[in-house]
């Protein structure tokens, strides 16, 4: 009877060791990509309150549309700090949109946080590849209505005694530059898209998020 009673036990604790590993699986380790959009719905994303009358987001053969006018769609966790972020995505013909990261807060102002450009053709000649306002790109590497991906790796490092975020930037898998950002201006936050104006659409899918360590693994 002992000895059932022990096999039973273990055979719970089995089972709950089991559960748990199960529901972790939703939580990301450093290292691992974990993907952000479902491909089918608008699920873990929002927008933010000073542009939802003018968003219209909507998902279409598997992709993130945004058009109409100006607005912030948000990943709702705020705490991205030291990451990979990428994602595919295609604009328009004169379109204008961008991925932003380090976004503050999904109710403030319009456009908060490190944005890489994305446009490709748009009247602002600053371009796909961009950090705007810290890296200007004038040369169109990607043209519009085709897809590509985007890539941003956002580490805190130390530089020459000062700790400060290093940001690599990729399109299609190939490095353009790490720009080391000395004036810190946005320390954590949201990943989220922006719509820049009526005429534009923006496509996006394939978002995935890899949190990095402190060393940056």
């Amino acid at each position: 009877m002992i000895r059932h009673g022990h096999r039973a036990y273990a055979g719970l604790l089995g089972l709950v060791a089991s559960l748990v590993g199960l529901t972790g699986c939703s939580h990301a380790n450093a290292g691992e990509w974990v993907s952000l959009f479902d491909g089918q719905t608008m699920s873990g994303w929002t927008f933010a309150l000073t542009s939802k009358a003018q968003s219209n987001w909507t998902v279409q053969d598997g992709s993130l549309t945004g058009s109409g006018g100006p607005s912030m769609l948000y990943s709702p966790k705020g705490d991205y700090k030291n990451f990979k972020f990428r994602a595919e995505i295609k604009i328009s013909d004169r379109g204008n949109s961008g991925m932003y990261f380090r976004c503050p807060n999904p109710n403030g102002a319009f456009a908060e946080g490190y944005e890489a450009q994305i446009d490709s053709t748009h009247a602002d000649p600053i371009r796909t590849g961009s950090i705007y306002g810290f890296v200007h790109v004038y040369k169109q590497i990607v043209p519009p209505d085709t897809w590509f991906t985007y890539e941003v790796e956002v580490v805190d490092k130390n530089w020459r005694g000062k700790t400060v975020p290093h940001i690599k930037v990729s399109i299609n898998g190939e490095v353009q530059y790490e720009l080391i950002e000395y004036t810190k201006a946005w320390d954590h936050g949201h990943f989220a898209f922006q719509h820049h104006d009526p005429g534009s659409k923006v496509q996006i899918r394939k978002i995935e998020v890899m949190e990095l360590d402190e060393r940056g693994k």
